[in-house]
């Protein structure tokens, strides 16, 4: 009998980029009110742009007003404006001896099966459009692998098995207000199924055009 993972403690979830991007934005405004001294800013900025989860970041405000309030929390806020609706680009994936490949604005169905034997699979879901708001990912993977790359706003459910292999669950957690909520099942048999939350390429962009900024700013 396989062991199912334990629920993680929502402080232990990956912060996202724009988490990181909350926090510091409270700290330069506590620079600006004088709460902080430019050096400090300049090294509670560096421990944000390094802190890899909610409880990383707890610690950097923790002594400026309304900090609590603020700062990111285990469920992240300001979600992305979803239009549920439309038709399904495809239901399937298979990659036998071969490999398949669905990612920028297609449509995702409510039930997506994606096969991968002795092949490999990549489903990328962060410009997708999602025809309802609760998606099931069926994966399955024999001496191959699929790869899934979710939303980073997105309500994630992983149920997956891995037997003489894997199945990542790293992605569990919850997500923004009108988000999708998305179902990842199935198993892996010498071979892996892995899923990971991460910004979109426009956001990744714009990110690091505010970060240069931010430097910039400081020198």
């Amino acid at each position: 009998m396989t062991n199912l993972p334990e629920k993680k403690d929502p402080r232990e979830l990956r912060a996202s980029d724009s988490d990181r991007d909350r926090v510091a934005a409270i700290l330069r405004e506590a620079a600006g009110d004088g709460r902080l001294s430019l050096d400090e800013l300049d090294e509670r900025l560096s421990a944000v742009y390094v802190a890899k989860t909610y409880a990383d970041l707890e610690p950097i405000t923790h002594d400026l007003p309304d900090s609590a309030a603020s700062a990111p929390s285990p469920v992240p806020s300001g979600g992305a404006a979803y239009g549920f609706g439309g038709t399904p680009t495809s239901k399937l994936g298979i990659g036998i001896l071969g490999g398949f490949s669905r990612k920028g604005p297609w449509g995702v169905p409510r039930k997506f099966t994606s096969v991968a034997v002795m092949g490999g699979g990549e489903l990328d879901l962060r410009d997708a459009r999602f025809t309802e708001r609760e998606v099931t990912i069926r994966a399955f993977a024999l001496m191959g692998g699929v790869h899934i790359i979710l939303p980073e706003d997105a309500e994630v459910h992983v149920t997956g098995i891995g037997i003489m292999g894997g199945f990542d669950h790293q992605a569990i957690g919850p997500g923004a207000h009108g988000a999708p909520r998305i179902h990842v099942k199935g198993f892996a048999f010498w071979g892996g199924v892995s899923a990971e939350r991460k910004a979109s390429k426009s956001r990744q962009k714009q990110l690091k055009a505010e970060r240069r900024r931010e430097q910039g700013e400081l020198e």
